[in-house]
């Protein structure tokens, strides 16, 4: 009797373990997808309706808008940990506490004429999603939301978190973002098929920024040095605008980080459509 009771509670704990891993594996998938696909079908809606406005409107070339250069505060590349946010509110409590003007749109930046002197956006407000990523290598159809920082909260809803205090597009420094490779939207899982010489490109109101994969490297979650302003030489001021993307390794484990960087390649405003490689995939 003890020994078939004993059985029944093991076999009911194994139920509710293979329950709770479908649910981690496919439900929050399914449920982060939806969120992301809707921020992404929203953002898209607000850069056309801005690239209608900068055919409409007098071009008149300016000097990019230099967000500037605030010291880097040490954190760990995305862990399946909670990381540590500097902002522990939930992005609907953050809200709350800006004004009107605050929660309005970002206004892009008027663009100037030259792809290497890119214009630069401001950091927003936690947990805004501002930006739309897109990676041919990962399909025709890869667009996933960039919010900023990198809570729970962002990264279980939004996907791509951008570590605060680091470079914002097109900015000299670190563009760093963090995303799940599984549970929650999954979106950095194939990030080992990511090959140098790939494109991954930005969008944010203020067009199209196109980085160029150059490096992909394993480490270990206390190299904080991938995300510094100069991965290379990290006590070294920052001269090159670079992307990275961070997320956990192996696969289904968080012992590691795998980390892409990109450098920066070209900028083009909105009026002038996709980038050549993503009009071809769509």
């Amino acid at each position: 009797m003890v020994i078939q009771i004993i059985g029944e509670i093991l076999i009911t704990l194994g139920l509710i373990l293979l329950l709770f891993v479908g649910w981690q594996l496919w439900w929050t998938n399914i449920s982060a997808s939806q969120t992301q696909s809707q921020a992404v079908h929203t953002l898209a809606e607000e850069f056309k309706q801005a690239a209608e406005s900068e055919k409409t409107s007098p071009q008149q070339p300016t000097s990019p808008q230099q967000s500037p250069n605030t010291p880097q505060q040490a954190q760990e590349p995305y862990s399946n940990e909670p990381i540590a946010p500097q902002n522990t509110a939930t992005p609907e409590e953050n809200n709350n506490q800006h004004s009107p003007e605050e929660n309005n749109p970002e206004p892009p930046i008027p663009h100037n004429t030259d792809p290497n002197n890119p214009p630069v956006g401001r950091e927003p407000e936690y947990g805004k999603a501002y930006g739309i990523v897109y990676i041919p290598r990962f399909g025709a159809h890869y667009q996933r939301p960039i919010a900023e920082g990198t809570g729970t909260d962002v990264l279980d809803t939004l996907g791509l978190g951008h570590y605060e205090n680091t470079a914002m597009p097109g900015e000299i420094g670190n563009f760093a973002l963090a995303g799940h490779r599984q549970t929650n939207g999954a979106v950095l899982d194939y990030i080992d098929q990511l090959r140098i010489g790939d494109k991954i490109y930005v969008q944010t109101i203020n067009g199209y920024y196109t980085y160029t994969i150059y490096e992909t490297s394993i480490v270990y979650p206390e190299d904080i040095y991938v995300i510094a302003p100069n991965p290379q030489h990290p006590d070294n001021e920052p001269t090159e605008r670079i992307m990275t993307l961070t997320t956990c390794h192996p696969r289904f484990g968080d012992t590691q980080r795998y980390i892409v960087h990109a450098r920066y390649e070209h900028w083009q405003a909105l009026s002038a459509g996709a980038p050549q490689e993503l009009q071809t995939a769509q």
